[in-house]
């Protein structure tokens, strides 16, 4: 027992290194991204790690700033004038997410079809990817906590990715190839995985550090100096004057409370749909207690609020991350907290070395196994009920945004339930017919008036003169709607001179089992 414990205790520190090294620029990027001060995002990644952590029952998941939330907040901020009076809408949105947990609001996750989350996580992989390759090439305009396709300067993705070619920097985009390398010799080797302390991140970050100082001490031209493409944490004395606590009297400000309900559905949503996407993800395929999620965050979300932290969410980026550097239990989120903490405060000037360049190469292979080509294969191989929601999931949210993406991938997932549900109302032999055959409608378990319009069609379409049996022995529901269809048919029939055998039909229904035809039907299904 003590022996496993310790072999996921080592695996745990190792992959909240990574994590903390990925958090650190998305914390950093959250913040400025929003309009609020950059030590907001270390404080609410520091929370969402330590308090979250502690609370939640998810074993892999971690919880930060999030990017979905930056236009929210940008526009909040705004409107309410000041970030102290935002800090107290943060409190309000947890506490209202406590009160959601209790109310058991998380069994909403179950209602988010398999092929929409695994839309949603290829699609962030495919996000990073491109939000991260202008950072490899040292194009460091657009922040790294932006996820948005149009982003904050009024370009798309695209436009920033294309324009980055123009601005390559031969010394950043070094730096990312020898540590995309380093990154996937760390997995191929195999004596190189056994070495669990020394996680292939940390590897590249430190040579990356090294290597970019030899630059500036030959005074090459390789050597990354822009404080643009370095981690640009604040100074102690900058943290000090930046550090911010709530205006506690905006609790009574009407705007505050629609902020923060909004704030609240939205990081509640964010959260669900990436836990589930986590559980998914997680190799030992545990479940989370979703309502305990929610006030996790809850708790996270006003403490971090009281602190002058920004609103947080369970993030896919940093769980992914994590997942896939081998944490196994929720210490590694707890230590990746930690470590954002102990190191924000202790070796600043050490973090400020760091070129992005090599932080996105971490980014990319995390990228990489989120939307790999094997991910679209299977679910292409799945069938195109699951492929096409799968696929318009992608699109929608590398497109527009998260929330909007999943909403329309729902869309779609509904629309194919429905296509599927016209099919499976009830069966029908669309063979040709001969004279004196017997068509046989047999009614599924449920019609309902979603079936309307597909039972209509079909009974249009019975040939004059002919024999036909409407079944509905099998069935417990039958819609109104569909009740009034086929009482309109039983009139249309004697004028098309169809021989119609009703059976099974319950009294409630109001419609008349034809009596004389039971007989008939026994004899006429035996010959079919």
């Amino acid at each position: 027992m003590n022996k496993d414990l310790f072999s996921n205790l080592r695996g745990d520190l190792s992959s909240g290194l990574v994590v903390f090294l990925v958090a650190l620029p998305l914390c950093l990027g959250i913040a400025l991204a929003s309009g609020a001060p950059l030590f907001s995002g270390i404080i609410s990644g520091v929370i969402g790690g330590i308090v979250v952590g502690f609370f939640s029952n998810s074993n892999l998941s971690v919880s930060g700033p999030a990017a979905g939330l930056t236009a929210i907040i940008l526009t909040a901020i705004t409107d309410l004038g000041s970030f102290q009076i935002f800090l107290v809408t943060v409190i309000l949105a947890g506490c209202i997410q406590i009160v959601l947990g209790y109310l058991k609001a998380g069994a909403l996750s179950n209602y988010f079809p398999t092929s929409v989350i695994e839309g949603m996580l290829a699609a962030i992989g495919i996000i990073i990817i491109l939000k991260q390759i202008p950072h490899a090439f040292g194009h460091d305009v657009d922040n790294e906590g932006d996820f948005f396709f149009i982003e904050k300067s009024g370009h798309n993705t695209f436009d920033t990715l294309i324009e980055s070619i123009n601005y390559i920097h031969l010394g950043a985009l070094l730096i990312a190839i020898l540590s995309i390398i380093i990154l996937v010799s760390w997995e191929k080797i195999a004596f190189l995985r056994k070495i669990k302390l020394l996680p292939g991140a940390l590897v590249v970050v430190v040579l990356s550090i090294v290597l970019n100082e030899l630059f500036k001490a030959s005074g090459s031209p390789l050597a990354v100096v822009n404080k643009s493409h370095l981690v640009n944490l604040p100074s102690f004395t900058e943290i000090q004057e930046g550090f911010s606590l709530p205006e506690v009297s905006a609790f009574l400000n009407p705007k505050v409370w629609t902020v923060a309900i909004t704030i609240a559905i939205v990081a509640s949503i964010e959260t669900l749909l990436c836990i589930e996407a986590t559980d998914k993800l997680d190799p030992w395929k545990r479940f989370t207690n979703t309502n305990k999620e929610l006030r996790a965050q809850g708790i996270g979300n006003v403490i971090s609020g009281f602190l002058g932290g920004l609103p947080m969410t369970s993030v896919v980026v940093r769980s992914s991350a994590n997942i896939n550097s081998g944490g196994k239990t929720k210490m590694a989120t707890i230590f990746h907290g930690v470590l954002l903490l102990l190191c924000v405060l202790a070796i600043p000037s050490v973090l400020n070395r760091i070129p992005l360049a090599a932080l996105a190469a971490v980014l990319l292979m995390v990228g990489y196994k989120l939307a790999k080509p094997s991910v679209f294969i299977h679910l292409w191989k799945s069938g195109r009920t699951r492929f096409i929601p799968f696929f318009v999931t992608v699109i929608a949210v590398v497109g527009i945004d998260l929330l909007k993406g999943v909403a329309i991938g729902l869309f779609a997932s509904i629309l194919f339930l429905l296509y599927e549900n016209l099919k499976v109302a009830y069966s029908f032999n669309k063979e040709n017919y001969e004279e004196g055959d017997v068509i046989t409608i047999k009614l599924a378990q449920e019609v309902s008036f979603l079936n309307k319009a597909a039972i209509k069609k079909t009974l249009s379409q019975i040939p004059e003169e002919s024999k036909l049996i409407i079944d509905a022995s099998l069935t417990t529901y039958i819609d109104f709607d569909v009740q009034e269809v086929i009482k309109d048919f039983v009139e249309a029939a004697e004028n098309k001179e169809i021989e119609l055998t009703l059976v099974g039909f319950k009294e409630h229904y109001n419609i008349k089992n034809s009596q004389s035809g039971r007989v008939d039907i026994d004899k006429e299904v035996n010959k079919l």
